[in-house]
């Protein structure tokens, strides 16, 4: 299905329950082996592909604002620091996002959304500083290992949409994401505009994040982008199907 049926979908069968603006999003992918990830990934999704090749993202923002519909931002967690490790799936025909992780720093978001979202949120300690355009991102988990992310990127070109059909456009303009529980596949759809990505001048040192879900990252720099700011609207989360057993 392609992205503007993706995007009717969510408008004409239920209306949104939650707005989040990320800031300073940087978009780091690397292309992963296809048998390194498959058996990741829970019951009912398989790996979505280009051109026959599978793809994981780091991405490190800023979410400068969380609240829900016809209410005001959730006391002291409208601006945190947040950190997506991502890749790309498929169910019955509908491509999204599968997290192996997401870390924040607020937490009392980590534990409304691990328990209300069943996304597998951790709770980190991290700074994200802002320097005339230049980004320093650092992250560690609060958890026994203690998993770090350092991230440095500033922008290098004016912001434009992908084109479509391009590698960047298939990464980034994803309008539903897939998690599990231990018993059931869930998705959740999303909406936004069309991400205005920009190229960027980036660092990131993402390995012992990777390595926590599994994920081996290669050797070779990564393919960036950058985006200055994205308001996202988010739907109820349906159920897809009960699940037998999960990988461990």
């Amino acid at each position: 299905m392609n992205n503007i049926a993706d995007r009717l979908h969510c408008f004409v069968r239920k209306q949104w329950i939650m707005a989040q603006t990320w800031e300073h999003v940087l978009f780091a992918h690397w292309q992963v082996s296809k048998t390194q990830l498959t058996p990741l990934l829970p019951a009912g999704l398989s790996l979505d592909l280009y051109q026959g090749t599978a793809w994981v993202s780091v991405l490190p923002f800023y979410l400068s604002t969380l609240r829900p519909r016809f209410l005001p931002p959730f006391p002291g967690a409208k601006a945190f620091p947040e950190l997506n490790v991502r890749t790309y799936v498929i169910h019955d025909r509908r491509p999204g996002i599968y997290f192996f992780s997401l870390d924040a720093s607020h937490f009392l978001a980590v534990q409304m959304a691990r328990t209300f979202f069943h996304l597998p949120y951790v709770h980190a300690t991290m700074t994200f500083t802002e320097q005339q355009e230049s980004i320093q991102f650092w992250s560690r988990r609060n958890t026994e290992s203690q998993a770090e992310c350092t991230a440095s990127y500033f922008p290098i070109s004016q912001p434009k949409p992908a084109a479509p059909g391009s590698l960047a456009h298939w990464l980034v303009e994803r309008y539903r994401l897939y998690t599990s529980s231990s018993k059931h596949l869930y998705y959740q759809d999303i909406d936004h505009e069309p991400w205005q990505l920009q190229k960027t001048a980036a660092n990131v040192k993402a390995n012992e994040v990777a390595l926590a879900a599994n994920i081996d990252l290669p050797v070779q720099e990564p393919l960036f982008h950058y985006a200055r700011k994205q308001d996202v609207r988010f739907y109820p989360m349906g159920k897809c199907q009960t699940i037998k057993e999960l990988p461990k």
